[in-house]
Protein backbone atom coordinates (compact mmCIF):
# COMPACT_ATOMS: atom_id res chain seq x y z
CA UNK A 1 0.00 0.00 0.00
CA UNK A 2 1.42 3.43 -0.99
CA UNK A 3 0.46 5.44 2.46
CA UNK A 4 -0.35 9.35 1.43
CA UNK A 5 -0.79 12.70 3.47
CA UNK A 6 -3.15 15.17 1.97
CA UNK A 7 -1.89 18.70 2.68
CA UNK A 8 -4.46 21.74 1.27
CA UNK A 9 -5.90 24.37 3.18
CA UNK A 10 -9.19 24.09 1.95
CA UNK A 11 -10.97 21.43 3.54
CA UNK A 12 -13.85 20.52 0.52
CA UNK A 13 -10.11 19.93 -1.65
CA UNK A 14 -8.54 17.50 0.90
CA UNK A 15 -12.07 15.52 0.91
CA UNK A 16 -12.13 14.89 -2.24
CA UNK A 17 -8.96 13.92 -2.85
CA UNK A 18 -9.26 11.20 -0.26
CA UNK A 19 -12.67 10.09 -1.58
CA UNK A 20 -10.66 10.05 -5.26
CA UNK A 21 -7.15 7.77 -3.84
CA UNK A 22 -9.00 5.80 -0.69
CA UNK A 23 -11.18 4.01 -4.21
CA UNK A 24 -7.81 2.82 -5.28
CA UNK A 25 -6.89 -0.40 -4.11
CA UNK A 26 -3.01 0.13 -3.42
CA UNK A 27 -3.46 3.90 -1.75
CA UNK A 28 -4.12 4.53 2.00
CA UNK A 29 -4.42 8.16 3.05
CA UNK A 30 -3.11 8.25 6.20
CA UNK A 31 -3.77 11.59 7.10
CA UNK A 32 -4.65 15.56 6.47
CA UNK A 33 -3.24 18.85 6.76
CA UNK A 34 -3.89 22.04 6.52
CA UNK A 35 -0.86 23.56 6.13
CA UNK A 36 2.81 23.50 6.08
CA UNK A 37 3.39 23.24 9.54
CA UNK A 38 1.28 20.76 10.39
CA UNK A 39 1.90 18.58 7.39
CA UNK A 40 5.71 18.36 8.65
CA UNK A 41 4.60 17.28 12.10
CA UNK A 42 2.11 14.62 10.58
CA UNK A 43 5.11 13.92 7.82
CA UNK A 44 7.56 13.36 11.54
CA UNK A 45 5.32 11.58 12.58
CA UNK A 46 3.46 9.02 10.59
CA UNK A 47 6.42 8.95 7.58
CA UNK A 48 3.75 8.62 4.67
CA UNK A 49 5.09 7.60 1.38
CA UNK A 50 4.12 10.49 -0.46
CA UNK A 51 2.41 13.89 0.54
CA UNK A 52 0.02 15.70 -2.24
CA UNK A 53 1.42 19.31 -1.50
CA UNK A 54 -0.54 22.05 -2.27
CA UNK A 55 2.06 25.10 -2.72
CA UNK A 56 -0.47 28.35 -1.39
CA UNK A 57 -1.20 28.16 2.24
CA UNK A 58 -1.64 30.79 4.69
CA UNK A 59 1.40 30.82 6.86
CA UNK A 60 4.30 28.34 6.18
CA UNK A 61 3.36 27.38 2.71
CA UNK A 62 3.98 24.61 0.84
CA UNK A 63 7.36 25.37 -0.68
CA UNK A 64 8.35 25.57 2.79
CA UNK A 65 6.82 22.92 3.89
CA UNK A 66 8.68 20.86 1.39
CA UNK A 67 12.12 21.86 2.18
CA UNK A 68 11.29 20.85 6.02
CA UNK A 69 10.31 17.60 4.49
CA UNK A 70 12.96 17.03 2.71
CA UNK A 71 15.31 17.99 5.48
CA UNK A 72 13.88 15.45 8.05
CA UNK A 73 15.00 12.52 5.25
CA UNK A 74 12.02 10.38 5.87
CA UNK A 75 11.87 9.12 2.81
CA UNK A 76 8.77 10.91 1.80
CA UNK A 77 8.55 12.14 -1.71
CA UNK A 78 6.45 15.42 -2.41
CA UNK A 79 3.94 15.64 -5.20
CA UNK A 80 3.29 19.04 -5.99
CA UNK A 81 -0.46 19.78 -6.55
CA UNK A 82 -0.98 23.56 -8.74
CA UNK A 83 -3.53 25.02 -10.68
CA UNK A 84 -1.07 26.24 -13.25
CA UNK A 85 1.34 24.10 -15.46
CA UNK A 86 3.72 27.11 -14.88
CA UNK A 87 3.17 28.06 -11.94
CA UNK A 88 6.53 29.94 -10.71
CA UNK A 89 6.68 28.71 -7.44
CA UNK A 90 6.59 24.99 -8.76
CA UNK A 91 10.15 25.81 -10.02
CA UNK A 92 11.38 26.49 -6.59
CA UNK A 93 9.75 23.89 -4.87
CA UNK A 94 11.27 21.62 -7.44
CA UNK A 95 14.67 23.20 -5.97
CA UNK A 96 13.75 22.77 -2.62
CA UNK A 97 13.25 19.03 -3.19
CA UNK A 98 9.77 18.09 -4.03
CA UNK A 99 9.92 15.07 -6.33
CA UNK A 100 6.59 15.45 -8.91
CA UNK A 101 4.11 18.06 -10.33
CA UNK A 102 0.11 17.78 -10.87
CA UNK A 103 -2.24 20.08 -11.64
CA UNK A 104 -5.40 19.70 -9.77
CA UNK A 105 -7.78 19.19 -12.77
CA UNK A 106 -5.78 16.26 -13.38
CA UNK A 107 -8.19 13.01 -13.62
CA UNK A 108 -8.94 10.65 -11.11
CA UNK A 109 -6.73 8.32 -12.99
CA UNK A 110 -3.85 10.91 -12.95
CA UNK A 111 -3.79 11.93 -9.69
CA UNK A 112 -3.52 8.06 -8.61
CA UNK A 113 -0.76 7.51 -10.90
CA UNK A 114 0.83 10.76 -10.29
CA UNK A 115 1.25 9.16 -6.66
CA UNK A 116 2.29 5.98 -7.90
CA UNK A 117 4.79 6.89 -9.91
CA UNK A 118 6.15 9.50 -7.45
CA UNK A 119 6.18 6.77 -4.75
CA UNK A 120 7.80 4.58 -7.13
CA UNK A 121 10.64 7.60 -8.53
CA UNK A 122 10.09 6.03 -11.92
CA UNK A 123 8.41 9.70 -13.47
CA UNK A 124 9.17 13.18 -13.50
CA UNK A 125 6.55 15.44 -13.54
CA UNK A 126 2.97 15.46 -15.25
CA UNK A 127 3.32 13.91 -18.93
CA UNK A 128 1.79 17.22 -20.28
CA UNK A 129 4.41 19.60 -18.99
CA UNK A 130 7.48 17.56 -18.36
CA UNK A 131 9.72 19.20 -21.07
CA UNK A 132 8.54 22.42 -21.10
CA UNK A 133 8.29 22.67 -17.10
CA UNK A 134 11.87 21.44 -16.99
CA UNK A 135 13.47 23.65 -19.88
CA UNK A 136 11.83 26.61 -18.26
CA UNK A 137 12.77 25.68 -14.94
CA UNK A 138 16.70 25.48 -15.87
CA UNK A 139 16.21 29.01 -17.81
CA UNK A 140 14.84 30.77 -14.59
CA UNK A 141 17.03 28.63 -11.55
CA UNK A 142 20.09 30.66 -11.48
CA UNK A 143 23.97 29.58 -12.30
CA UNK A 144 25.23 26.35 -13.11
CA UNK A 145 27.07 24.81 -10.18
CA UNK A 146 30.33 24.40 -10.60
CA UNK A 147 30.29 20.35 -11.21
CA UNK A 148 32.53 18.67 -13.64
CA UNK A 149 34.11 16.34 -11.44
CA UNK A 150 30.52 14.89 -10.47
CA UNK A 151 30.01 14.24 -13.96
CA UNK A 152 33.67 12.66 -14.73
CA UNK A 153 32.29 10.45 -12.39
CA UNK A 154 29.57 8.90 -14.86
CA UNK A 155 30.25 6.13 -17.26
CA UNK A 156 29.72 6.90 -20.51
CA UNK A 157 26.63 4.81 -20.89
CA UNK A 158 25.34 6.52 -16.99
CA UNK A 159 25.62 9.97 -19.23
CA UNK A 160 23.74 8.73 -21.77
CA UNK A 161 21.49 7.68 -19.17
CA UNK A 162 21.09 10.63 -17.18
CA UNK A 163 21.01 12.69 -20.04
CA UNK A 164 17.41 10.29 -21.36
CA UNK A 165 16.73 10.98 -18.16
CA UNK A 166 16.51 14.89 -17.80
CA UNK A 167 14.66 15.23 -21.69
CA UNK A 168 11.05 12.62 -19.54
CA UNK A 169 12.27 9.67 -20.91
CA UNK A 170 10.99 6.65 -18.44
CA UNK A 171 12.99 3.64 -17.62
CA UNK A 172 10.88 1.86 -20.09
CA UNK A 173 11.74 4.17 -22.81
CA UNK A 174 15.06 4.18 -22.25
CA UNK A 175 15.60 0.78 -21.92
CA UNK A 176 14.40 0.68 -25.43
CA UNK A 177 16.09 3.49 -27.03
CA UNK A 178 19.23 1.72 -25.97
CA UNK A 179 18.33 -1.64 -26.78
CA UNK A 180 18.79 -2.90 -23.26
CA UNK A 181 16.89 -4.46 -20.34
CA UNK A 182 14.66 -2.10 -18.51
CA UNK A 183 16.48 -3.42 -15.48
CA UNK A 184 19.78 -2.53 -16.95
CA UNK A 185 18.44 0.86 -16.79
CA UNK A 186 17.12 1.02 -13.16
CA UNK A 187 20.50 -0.01 -12.49
CA UNK A 188 21.82 2.72 -14.08
CA UNK A 189 19.35 5.26 -12.98
CA UNK A 190 20.61 3.86 -9.31
CA UNK A 191 24.05 4.21 -10.11
CA UNK A 192 23.54 7.87 -11.42
CA UNK A 193 21.77 8.88 -7.96
CA UNK A 194 24.31 7.69 -6.11
CA UNK A 195 27.38 9.05 -7.78
CA UNK A 196 25.71 12.72 -7.99
CA UNK A 197 24.71 13.05 -4.43
CA UNK A 198 20.94 13.45 -5.53
CA UNK A 199 17.85 12.21 -4.11
CA UNK A 200 15.45 11.05 -6.88
CA UNK A 201 15.09 11.19 -10.75
CA UNK A 202 13.90 14.71 -10.76
CA UNK A 203 16.57 16.21 -9.06
CA UNK A 204 18.83 13.90 -11.19
CA UNK A 205 16.84 15.90 -14.85
CA UNK A 206 17.39 19.37 -13.18
CA UNK A 207 21.00 18.87 -12.27
CA UNK A 208 21.92 17.78 -16.13
CA UNK A 209 20.24 20.81 -17.71
CA UNK A 210 21.91 23.07 -14.88
CA UNK A 211 25.47 21.78 -15.83
CA UNK A 212 24.75 21.45 -19.72
CA UNK A 213 24.69 17.75 -20.33
CA UNK A 214 21.34 18.87 -22.02
CA UNK A 215 20.30 22.12 -23.57
CA UNK A 216 17.03 23.68 -23.07
CA UNK A 217 14.92 22.60 -25.93
CA UNK A 218 17.43 20.24 -26.89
Amino acid sequence: MIRVLIVDDQAMVREGFSVLLGAMPDIEVTGEAAGGEEAVAKVAELRPDVVLMDIRMPGMNGLEATKEIAALDSGTKVLILTTFDLDEYVYQALRAGASGFLLKDASTGQLAEGVRVVASGEALLAPTVTKRLITEFSRLGGPRPQAPERVEELTERETEVLALVAQGFSNGEIAEHLIVAESTVKTHVSRILVKLGLRDRTQAAVFAFEVGLVTPGG
